[in-house]
């Protein structure tokens, strides 16, 4: 008969395939239960209010049309629903496949029970199946997945969360318009069991059978797999179902009374006292018996041949002992609310005398004993026919020689000459090189036999009395000993250490040894080379979902490698963190040590002044700190290269690791914690925290570049790296606030799982330190209560006219933030500038284009000033008319353009510190830079000019490349930067226009300060209103600029001529402000002098100098 499993038969690779794919299954959704948005949860209030109304369980069912109403009946939830979408959908997707694919494995089990009964298979049913032991064996673990699949879904994805992500799904995607869509089964399948995973939770009647017949299964097939588990399997009162999920029987079977009744022998107080009793003895026998093997030079290979049975036992014992120990004693497996099972646990930890300690000790010697002992068995198995062939060459030599010597032609002391044993021991040398390895059966009978005859020959013919042929004799029945050994080791002795030593069942419960391992490295760092053989003997956990995948030929293999393999090698990092986390508590010693206590020695000293700076005390006590910190780095790296399932480990790369994220913890946590500003402060704490943020930054800089080459690391190169990734991760999510799609972790290229960049709780309205920073700084330079004196770089108290911050203000920023947080605060000011801008053209919209007095104003105005090349006749009734009848928007226009001019000085500012300090401390590369920069715009300017020269293409990513080094470097102008992209926009010049001299009779030019407010309240900052005009007008089309100019030159043109008819002989303060405009508009922009020329007569300009 063909075998079950073999190619050709259908019947055995289809159900193959079936319970290769459930295992794939279980491996998705465990890996997807840690990337659940926890907006589903709706555990918070901000959640519920913000999205509660955009999220539904199953009861959306019962009445879509009305949720659906609700929504369309409120365009901000609307918009909101479209938001979530675009973020959610593509998370929910991967989890609608996974729900999926359960209900397809389930749909498939049953079509093919139904083809075994129909005879689909010839000459299989469902008896021949079950009679068959890889059939039976595949049946029953096809049913026992998918119970494992829906138990996993229940305490993994709760399911409230299952119905509100599945309803999500239903409305984003096109599933509820395909007609061929299963959703509905998939509904039905997976909707709220009412079951919690949180602890003391009651258990929801008829649960888990109700649940697990909501996709009927044939009740023959059923009873028929239990039939044969009865008769092949044992029970525990607690047992691991898959991969570390642990049932307590006592518990689990509470509901069923027939079960609960046979179980009730098992758990009687006697019997549990004993069984523990038994256990407690057994572990005590067990770990002596390991600890001797494991003294040096007790593990032998004479010794490991000649005691297979005893090694087996022995392991087999602890193995056991380890499991029955571990599974009963677990909290996990135990409800604390349950006064009967906490009883039964208290009584098996008293009588079975258990320490967790002790426990792990055991652990540790019985892995490290597997280990020796595979790694012997693998060693002997490769090297096993070489040596028997070795060892059989030997002793037919030895025959040959003896032949010899009995011939009488070699001398050898008193040896007579014999014929017959030269015939027979030349016999022997050939019947011992006729022993065929591949025939060990026969090889071994033989091979007994011959040692039978070597020790007969020796007492028949009294050779005892010759030591050299003794000898001889001797070594040749050692070396066919050694080849009855050497025959013996077979690989079944791996295959029974592997199933001996399966680990699979404390997949999870291995957790709560963490403390106990971390505390055994904190004592002693070598200990690291023990778990070495613990954590390889969990990896051979993998071997359970993995057994069916790799015979089924499944493509699934590398993924669900990836994931166990994954997590197997993120619980490593987890107990050996605790290095990095012990050298970083000696590091802070020695940062204190370093910035309080020592003091820098000068480049040139004086001999007397010498002792004063040998500090001999704090030195020994920093060379302390770091010997403790290099003893540390030697325990990790005593750690070979390990292969993690199918990850391979290197110890320098996870002590690199390891040290990156406690650097990471530690330097984030110090930015959260030292960068919260007390809103209502006076003065702010802005500069006095970055004094302190940028000590403290120092502080860990320099000892971390002091103690690279103690623990072999590149320092300065980590440093950089992960602490521009913090600020930028925490920039990047800043600015999701502004964004419509965010970018969630997962696809943060700055978020990394190894090396985690911490979330803090906001505790205002920014989400991360780097938003405050900015907010921060918004609010002390706000042009409402400060003047900025561009010649100075300094803002000062419009009341008390002190200074409150300058241009220095950016350079302790780079000395706390570095490059990075500059570029950082650049990147959010610029999202800040394009929502302020956005919401300046809802505004226009709202209050300019749809108001039908303004309009009809604008159009007055219009047709009064075209020509615009003319002037304008009777023009300051004309104007002051259009202004007064559109001063109600003036207020909110002038807020939204002073915002925007405030964030553009910030960013110039910003850029001006980059560019300084690029040149500065890396002169070459800003030179470098502004070269190539300048190059490569001459070459698309020649492009531009004559099509046929080289330009970059789309695909290249010079430009895009080069932007983020020119931008780190300083070398833009902010100034000139589109935002946003606009549409156009009726009487936008016109409407700026009428604003600007709306704003002029409140300002009047002073010769010290420029231009300032008449009056204090007025509240307007003279820059902030130019570089905002400037940057709105960007945004357009460059004759919007144009019409703009025009309409300002025009002004200025028709007053001067209304004062020379009216014979005024001073300069009007409006045109002296209009001038001035244009003045500062020419010289941001750096624009020729022609372009206001153009507007305006050159000799009122230089009437207007000799006003300055």
């Amino acid at each position: 008969m063909v075998d079950f499993l073999a190619e050709n038969n259908l019947c055995g690779q289809a159900i193959l395939r079936i319970v290769s794919c459930g295992n794939a299954i279980i491996a998705e959704l465990l890996r997807l239960s840690e990337f659940i948005p926890g907006v589903f949860r709706l555990k918070d209030k901000a959640d519920q209010q913000k999205y509660g109304d955009i999220i539904f369980d199953f009861s959306y069912f019962k009445g879509p049309e009305i949720c659906e109403g609700k929504l369309e009946a409120r365009p901000e939830l609307l918009d909101l629903d479209e938001e979530f979408r675009e973020n959610n959908i593509e998370i929910l997707t991967r989890f609608y496949l996974a729900f999926q694919s359960v209900h397809k494995y389930i749909v498939d089990l049953n079509r093919y029970l139904d083809d075994l009964n129909e005879g689909i298979y010839i000459q299989q049913t469902l008896e021949t199946v079950l009679l068959n032991e890889d059939g039976k064996q595949l049946l029953c673990e096809a049913l026992y997945l998918y119970g494992v699949m829906l138990l996993v879904i229940d305490q993994k994805i709760e399911g409230e969360v299952r119905e509100r992500m599945l309803v999500s799904y239903y409305r984003y995607s096109a599933a509820r318009s395909s007609a061929d869509s299963n959703m509905d089964d998939i509904c039905k399948l997976l909707r709220s069991t009412g079951y919690s995973s949180q602890p003391g939770a009651k258990r929801p009647p008829n649960y888990p059978e109700s649940y697990f017949s909501r996709v009927p299964i044939s009740e023959t097939f059923i009873s028929m797999v239990i039939g044969r588990l009865r008769s092949d399997d044992i029970y525990n009162q607690v047992i691991s179902i898959y991969m570390g999920i642990t049932v307590n029987l006592a518990e689990a079977w509470e509901p069923y009374k027939a079960a609960k009744t046979a179980l009730n022998y098992t758990l009687d107080l006697s019997n549990i006292k004993e069984q523990a009793s038994r256990y407690a003895a057994v572990t005590e026998r067990v770990h002596a018996q390991v600890q001797q093997f494991l003294k040096e030079g007790c593990l032998r290979e004479e010794l490991v041949l000649d005691n297979i049975p005893k090694l087996m036992n022995c392991l087999r014992d602890c193995n056991v002992a380890i499991r029955w120990l571990m599974l009963h004693t677990a909290d996990l497996a135990c409800d604390p609310n349950n006064k009967r099972l906490r009883q039964i646990k208290d009584q098996i930890q008293t009588d079975s005398k258990y320490k967790p300690k002790i426990l792990f000790q055991l652990l540790l010697d019985t892995a490290q004993f597997e280990f020796i002992l595979k790694e012997m068995f693998k060693q002997m198995l490769s090297e096993k026919q070489a040596k028997w062939e070795n060892y059989k060459k030997e002793g037919s030599e030895r025959m040959t020689e003896l032949a010899d010597v009995f011939s009488g032609v070699k001398p050898l002391t008193r040896v007579e000459k014999n014929e017959n044993l030269q015939a027979w021991f030349r016999e022997i040398s050939k019947q011992i090189m006729s022993l065929n390895y591949d025939d060990s059966t026969a090889a071994g009978r033989k091979t007994v036999q011959l040692i039978q005859a070597l020790e007969e020959v020796q007492e028949f013919h009294q050779l005892e009395s010759n030591l050299q042929v003794c000898q001889f004799l001797a070594d040749t029945r050692k070396f066919l000993h050694q080849m009855i050994r050497t025959i013996n080791i077979k690989e079944e002795v791996l295959i029974t250490m592997q199933i001996v030593g399966d680990l699979s069942y404390a997949w999870q419960l291995i957790d709560s040894f963490t403390s106990i391992m971390q505390e055994s490295i904190r004592a002693n760092p070598s200990m690291v080379t023990k778990l070495r053989a613990t954590f390889l003997k969990l990896a051979s956990a993998l071997d359970l979902p993995l057994l069916r995948i790799n015979q089924a030929n499944s493509p699934d293999l590398l993924s669900v490698s990836q994931y166990y393999s994954g997590e197997l090698v993120s619980y490593v990092r987890k107990v050996l963190q605790i290095i990095p986390e012990s050298m970083f508590t000696s590091l802070l010693k020695i940062i204190k040590l370093q910035t309080h206590d020592i003091i820098e020695v000068p480049t040139r000293l004086d001999k007397e002044r010498l002792r004063d700076y040998a500090q001999l005390g704090p030195r020994y006590e920093v060379a302390k700190l770091t010997h403790a910190i290099s003893i540390f780095t030697e325990g990790i790296l005593m750690m070979k290269t390990t292969l993690v399932g199918i990850i391979k480990v290197d110890p320098k790369q996870l002590l690199e690791d390891g040290i990156r994220k406690e650097l990471v913890k530690r330097v984030a946590l110090a930015l959260h914690r030292g960068l919260i500003f007390h809103p209502r402060a006076k003065p702010s704490q802005l500069r006095p925290k970055l004094k302190d943020m940028a000590a403290t930054m120092d502080g860990y800089h320099r000892s971390f570049e002091y103690i690279q080459d103690y623990v072999n690391i590149y320092g300065l190169k980590i440093w950089q790296e992960e602490v521009s990734r913090i600020i930028n991760y925490n920039v990047e999510q800043e600015c999701n606030n502004f964004l419509r799609t965010k970018i969630q972790d997962w696809q943060s290229m700055y978020q990394s799982t190894h090396i985690p960049i911490p979330k803090f709780t906001p505790v205002d309205e920014s989400v991360t330190f780097i938003g405050r920073l900015c907010r921060e700084i918004l609010k002390i330079t706000d042009p409402k209560v400060t003047c900025y004196i561009d010649q100075m770089n300094t803002w000062y108290d419009n009341k008390t006219h002190l200074e409150v911050t300058n241009s220095r203000l950016f350079s302790e920023i780079q000395d706390t933030l570095g490059t990075f947080g500059l570029n950082g605060l650049d990147r959010l000011l610029c999202f800040m500038i394009v929502k302020e801008l956005q919401n300046f053209l809802s505004m226009f919209q709202r209050h300019i284009l749809r108001d039908r007095t303004v309009q009809e104003t604008l159009k007055a105005l219009m047709n009064a000033v075209s020509p615009v090349k003319g002037i304008v006749a009777n023009s300051s009734k004309i104007y002051s008319a259009a202004v007064a009848k559109t001063q109600k928007i003036w207020a909110a226009y002038l807020d939204a353009i002073m915002k925007v001019g405030q964030m553009q000085i910030l960013r110039q500012q910003i850029t001006n510190e980059l560019n300084y300090s690029c040149r500065f401390d890396s002169k070459h590369l800003a030179a470098a830079l502004e070269n190539l920069n300048k190059a490569v715009l001459a070459d698309i300017e020649a492009h531009y000019q004559n099509p046929s020269l080289p330009y970059p293409k789309e695909e290249n990513t010079l430009l895009y490349e080069i932007t983020a080094y020119l931008e780190a470097a300083g070398i833009r102008n902010p100034l000139n930067k589109i935002y946003i992209t606009t549409k156009r926009l009726p009487y936008f010049p016109t409407v700026n226009f009428l604003f600007l001299i709306s704003q002029l009779p409140k300002l009047q030019y002073n010769k010290n300060l420029g231009v300032v407010c008449r009056k204090p309240a007025d509240q307007i900052d003279w820059l902030p209103l130019v570089l905002g005009l400037l940057t709105l007008l960007k945004q357009f089309h460059s004759r919007y600029t144009e019409q703009f100019l025009a309409l300002i030159g025009q002004f200025i043109r028709s007053t001067m001529e209304q004062c020379t008819s009216q014979k005024i002989p001073e300069m009007p303060a409006d045109v002296v402000g209009a001038l001035m405009f244009l003045e500062d508009y020419v010289r941001y922009t750096k624009l020729p002098r022609r372009v206001v020329e153009a507007h305006v007569p050159s000799f009122i300009v230089d009437e207007f100098r000799t006003v300055l």
